[in-house]
């Protein structure tokens, strides 16, 4: 089986800002050791959104390698996310960003990287998290 990590926004903006030496040591095991780095899309549009003007070649980099991965949106994962978000209740709880990456980080079985569990723990208290500060 294939072993990978789910990236989160605070990992994606570390990485391509250089803010992250995590970030940066992952990025570089990940091309080493052929480990797949799996990139929510909608994380990837937060971070595009607070990625400093002047920083988007991080972004670009990441992107490129051949161990990198988006798991997009489809339909099948727009109603697992929304369904992870109304699991306890009737109104929706938490971030659609961080339920995509909750949701990534389940149905692949991978630890999330990331500066800031709370908001996904807050959704699975159960999924690996790896700090990436």
């Amino acid at each position: 089986m294939i072993g990978g990590r789910v990236v989160d926004v605070t990992a994606i903006v570390g990485f391509s800002t250089g803010q992250s030496v995590y970030a940066e040591a992952l990025v570089m095991t990940a091309i080493e050791e052929n480990i797949v780095l799996a990139v929510p899309s909608a994380a990837l549009v937060r971070a595009g959104a607070l990625i400093p003007y002047g920083h988007q070649l991080g972004m670009n980099v990441l992107l490129g390698l051949p161990c990198t991965v988006v798991d997009p949106v489809d339909t099948a994962q727009a109603r697992a996310v929304g369904a992870l978000l109304l699991q306890q209740g009737d109104q929706p709880r938490g971030d659609i960003v961080a339920a995509h990456v909750v949701h990534c980080a389940q149905r692949r079985g991978w630890p999330v990287v990331t500066g800031d569990p709370e908001p996904l723990l807050t959704l699975d208290n159960s999924i690996e998290i790896e700090i990436s500060s």
